[in-house]
């Protein structure tokens, strides 16, 4: 079994810099061209492809955004969108910068959007991570770790990929529609409450945060809940992370709240949060996704003959879906 220690961040004599910062309007997209990293959750924080600039951050360092506190390697050279910070980790290898990036996440889920993780506050905070027999950070068991993990999601990963011919879950979306959200759902915008006024209780209050099914405290107070049976979605932070909400909760201020204009079922929620998360992404830094961008906004769903949205086929293919995959993992689990 092996042992862990808890070290305060500042202690393990990683350096966090600030990068040169290059606005979105200052850059040029280019196919064949570098890594631009911005404050979000998606695509390994990478917002575009753009020409290489003068000033260029090194590869093999781990990026974050003060403001949306998601923990990314940097396996090629990368310029920065403003508010992000890397972790000069150059001289560790790259299944180690992995590990590293996974025990950093922990601290992650303890600042949203509206409480930066700025590198004075990262500083002091505390991360466990495994020890050799003098009580240092093994980084050796580290690098081990992860290269028997990659192997072992290589080998699951076929194992996945030869489920997908069975599952064949490919959606013919030719005859999908675009359908005004505000004819779903009335949107509606969440509440401010701050922590200072925060009671400890059993209420789920929503933030805008990718963890959790967006959960970010409990509490006590109740004089601005939502009803169950709606979806959240975030329109600042973590731009269009949406999530079911099966029991009455408070929506934080950069929440939007989709109250249903038809019966929804937890199974038609399931397939319209990728479709919302998918749409929220156009938003992600660029333009807050609020109420009235969301009331005036569209989605791509499958759509009846007569053109009216056909919830039966949703509820019915998530009811399939669930069902395979809950069988093919029973097989997975025999392997």
């Amino acid at each position: 079994m092996k042992t862990w220690k808890e070290f305060v961040f500042k202690d393990l004599g990683l350096n966090i810099i600030k990068p040169q910062v290059f606005h979105r309007r200052e850059v040029i997209d280019a196919s064949d061209g570098i890594e631009y990293i911005t404050r979000t959750k998606f695509n390994n924080g990478v917002t575009a492809i753009v020409e290489k600039t003068l000033i260029v951050n090194s590869a093999g360092t781990i990026s974050f955004g003060s403001e949306n506190a998601s923990f990314f390697f940097r396996p090629k050279e990368w310029i920065s969108g403003r508010d992000i910070y890397y972790i000069d980790t150059r001289h560790l290898t790259k299944n180690t910068c992995l590990f590293l990036t996974a025990c950093l996440q922990k601290i992650a889920s303890f600042y949203p959007y509206n409480l930066g993780l700025f590198p004075r506050l990262l500083e002091k905070e505390k991360i466990m991570l495994p020890i050799d027999n003098q009580g240092n950070p093994d980084y050796n068991f580290m690098d081990e770790y992860m290269l028997r993990l990659s192997l072992k999601v290589e080998s699951d990963y076929n194992e996945l990929s030869s489920a997908s011919k069975i599952l064949n879950p490919r959606l013919d979306t030719s005859n999908w529609q675009e359908v005004p959200i505000s004819d779903l759902f009335q949107v509606v915008k969440g509440s401010r409450l701050t922590k200072k006024d925060m009671k400890d209780g059993t209420t789920p209050f929503i933030g805008a945060s990718s963890a959790n099914n967006g959960i970010t405290a409990y509490i006590a107070n109740n004089s601005e809940l939502h009803p169950a049976n709606t979806i959240t979605v975030a329109y600042n932070g973590s731009v269009g992370e949406s999530f079911y909400q099966k029991i009455p909760f408070w929506a934080s201020d950069d929440i939007n709240v989709l109250y249903p204009k038809f019966p929804l079922t937890r199974n038609i929620a399931m397939f319209l949060i990728p479709i919302l998360k998918k749409k929220g992404q156009n938003y992600a830094f660029i333009d807050k996704w609020n109420k009235e961008a969301m009331e005036n906004d569209t989605i791509k769903i499958p759509v009846k003959p007569n053109g009216t949205p056909d919830f039966e086929y949703m509820n019915r293919f998530i009811e399939t879906l669930a069902s395979h995959t809950k069988d093919h993992l029973n097989k997975l689990s025999q392997i």
